[in-house]
């Protein structure tokens, strides 16, 4: 049934007759699998993509790069609570590399997310460093291009 997840991943909105056809398994059984995967906390939850350039909102979106001190006997997963659990943050990852957290958030205003990481995120006992990157323009989010722009066929005719 990972074929079913794929799917319901690209577009959550399909019914269970459309998802029964694309991976030929009958309609009850699509709908119990759905629902067993929601029980199982493998789905978990459904959203819609928005492009909300579309609609002149002046959203800020923020990647920030997060140093901690893993605490003794929890690492990291004590910390990464902390801030997942604050309701300006969209996304929490741990990575690998330079820096042990990706926190990503959306401010109405430079000046808020600014204020966010300053006396929210970087005050916090186990935060070492952070550095903030802001998104400028999204092409492509979860497999979704936002504009696919129109492919030009004229041919070029010289004479």
């Amino acid at each position: 049934m990972y074929q079913l997840l794929e799917i319901l991943e690209k577009n959550g909105r399909l019914k269970d007759e459309e998802l029964a056809v694309m991976t030929g398994k009958d309609p009850n059984e699509i709908r119990a699998k759905i629902e067993a995967f929601e029980k199982d906390n493998i789905i978990v939850g459904y959203s819609a993509l928005i492009n909300w350039e579309k609609i002149n909102t002046e959203n800020v979106t923020a990647l920030i790069e997060v140093k901690v001190t893993p605490q003794r006997g929890e690492g990291f997963d004590k910390i990464a609570e902390r801030i997942y659990r604050f309701p300006e943050v969209n996304a929490c990852y741990l990575m690998s590399g330079s820096f042990d957290l990706t926190v990503i958030i959306v401010g109405r205003t430079l000046k808020e997310v600014a204020l966010f990481v300053a006396e929210r995120l970087a005050p916090l006992d186990s935060v070492q460093s952070t550095a903030t990157h802001f998104v400028l323009k999204k092409y492509k989010d979860q497999g979704t291009i936002f504009e696919d722009k129109p492919k030009d066929d004229r041919e070029a005719i010289f004479i």
